[in-house]
């Protein structure tokens, strides 16, 4: 959301001409947050090939529960050597990192892990983990999160946050989730940041249809086994919002990695090569990371864009139906697409799962990480505040816009993500708009903002 940072400050000169962007990562609004998994610095993708400067925070994936309360670090990766040099790497540009507990099938060692006799100690080992070595928060990803978890999870939550809270600065503590709308709205206060998965949607099941792995859209498709609308982070957005979870503690998925759907029959040509296909013999469907489908599938004139659904795919149609492919991903225009959709939304970020998946070490250098770049580049785009002057009492802010666009003038005292008010909706006449913030020279210390004011409707 945010483009450009300006702080207005009394003791400041009066006229603030020079104005620059924010040097990423985000110190408020749109966050990009990316997991990475810590088994891909054996070699895939070291820290050092990181761009940290797209990031306002990485995850580092991922730190085990054990049912005694311990965590295992190892089995991931996540060894002393690997935390170090991300954490090093990181803080060096600005970028802060979690680590992450947890991970797919994660939901066996959490119940027993938080069980009332090793609850205390489970806390106690993951705050020492955080501390220890050097993390600035926890992230907990219990997989499956089921409704009968809701105490487990709700003791642990508590009991964490109440643990950070004690140490100073105080550390992030956030969620990965997909399931309990409610118990997430119930405890949304003690988590800075809910990272909605937004992915692994789909799959070749009784009563399905080839469909994309993350689509932001449904498109006004539905099965027509149930006439239910297919999944997408709209829909999944739209449970959470209205649980009542506020649009800032949310953000959606992007995935770095795709799935390949292959062979099947009885589609419309054969096998699945494209989104919305019944069928009478049940495709496959396999995981790949988005560098292994641009090395092993892609071809431009595979390349497809579904403007419905707002997600790419490749469509391979080979002779017979064993050899058909329809493989559905995130490129960088889905990329794009779900930063946008953030953005209207009013949401506090996107979330990246996984930095590896979108590396291609067989690339260029500058060329090895378009995923991302895609990521970055939207999240600096568009809007630029130009200047901030006074008026008198007011304060007087620029910004350069798109005619006909309606935009949202925001103010903060602090840059803190739930202190940021609306000073004043416009839609654009000309290509830099002007905003007047009444009595805005008052004030000892001020940062402004600029948002597109789209609304989607749920």
């Amino acid at each position: 959301m945010i483009r450009a940072k300006i702080m207005h400050d009394r003791i400041l000169p009066l006229a603030i001409a020079a104005l620059t962007l924010i040097p990423l990562p985000l110190v408020a609004g749109l966050r990009s947050v990316a997991y990475y998994a810590a088994w891909n610095q054996w070699g895939h993708m070291p820290a050092s090939a990181v761009d940290y400067s797209a990031l306002s925070h990485v995850i580092h994936f991922a730190a085990v529960p054990n049912g005694d309360g311990t965590l295992d670090g190892e089995s991931n990766g996540v060894t002393p050597q690997h935390s170090a040099d991300v954490v090093a790497r990181a803080h060096a540009a600005g970028c802060k990192v979690l680590i992450s507990v947890g991970g797919a099938g994660s939901a066996p060692g959490f119940r027993s892990a938080c069980a009332a006799q090793n609850l205390p100690a489970f806390i106690q080992n993951i705050v020492i983990f955080m501390s220890s070595r050097g993390y600035d928060g926890v992230d907990l990803d219990w997989e499956p999160l089921e409704a009968a978890d809701a105490t487990l999870f709700t003791n642990l939550t508590n009991g964490l946050r109440a643990a950070l809270d004690g140490i100073a600065p105080r550390p992030w503590l956030t969620a990965a989730v997909a399931t309990q709308p409610d118990l997430l709205a119930d405890l949304q206060h003690q988590f800075d940041q809910i990272h909605l998965m937004t992915y692994d949607l789909a799959g070749p099941w009784p009563g399905w249809v080839t469909w994309f792995n993350a689509p932001v859209a449904d498109g006004g498709y539905r099965f027509p086994s149930t006439n239910k609308p297919v999944p997408s982070a709209e829909g999944m957005l739209n449970t959470f919002l209205g649980a009542g979870i506020d649009a800032r503690k949310l953000a959606i998925g992007i995935d770095f990695y795709g799935r390949v759907w292959s062979g099947g029959a009885g589609t419309s040509t054969g096998g699945a090569t494209l989104p919305r296909q019944s069928w009478t013999t049940a495709p496959t469907m396999t995981y790949q990371a988005y560098h292994q489908i641009m090395t092993n599938h892609y071809q431009p004139q595979r390349h497809h864009w579904d403007d419905a659904a707002q997600a790419a795919y490749l469509s391979i149609d080979n002779a017979g139906s064993a050899n058909d492919k329809f493989i559905t991903y995130d490129d960088p225009t889905a990329c794009r697409a779900k930063v946008g959709y953030s953005t209207r939304r009013g949401l506090g970020g996107v979330m990246i799962f996984e930095l590896g998946g979108g590396y291609r070490p067989d690339q260029p250098a500058g060329q090895r990480e378009p995923l991302l770049q895609a990521v970055k580049e939207a999240v600096r785009e568009t809007f630029v505040i130009r200047e901030v002057r006074h008026s008198g009492a007011d304060i007087v802010v620029s910004f350069s816009s798109a005619i006909g666009q309606s935009y949202r003038l925001e103010r903060s005292p602090d840059l803190l993500p739930d202190s940021w008010e609306t000073v004043d909706t416009v839609t654009a006449t000309n290509l830099v708009t002007e905003v007047t913030d009444s009595g805005g020279a008052g004030y000892s210390r001020r940062f402004y903002r600029v948002a597109e004011n789209r609304v989607t409707a749920p």
